[in-house]
């Protein structure tokens, strides 16, 4: 189980830089196709995230949860947006990524 709520999390921090993604396509929720996959998204991130919260403690799950919805939607910036590449902005992409995984080594589930 203690895997399992940790994979759980993992699709809800996909699923939350998806909907994050999706915010820039629908412009101001303008546009009907983006802003239904984008609320679907959110929906479906949130779920996900409750579900990881039966054997996750709060703090440690919606951190890693925004951590990898952060890095997700950096790496969508720099491939889909053309967004900075500078060193200083991949380092400190490094240390979130390095954030989540301490937490996931000293948590106790």
């Amino acid at each position: 189980m203690q895997n399992g709520v940790w994979v759980t999390l993992f699709f809800a921090g996909v699923l939350e830089a998806g909907w994050a993604i999706g915010l820039k396509y629908t412009e101001g929720f303008t546009r009907l196709g983006p802003s239904v996959v984008t609320l679907i998204l959110m929906g479906g991130s949130l779920y996900l995230l409750s579900r990881s919260l039966t054997g996750l403690p709060l703090g440690t799950a919606y951190a890693v949860w925004t951590g990898i919805g952060a890095v997700g939607t950096v790496i969508a910036g720099l491939v889909l947006f053309d967004e900075s590449r500078s060193a200083l902005r991949l380092l400190c992409l490094l240390l979130i990524v390095a954030g989540i995984v301490g937490l996931k080594l000293s948590s106790d589930a």
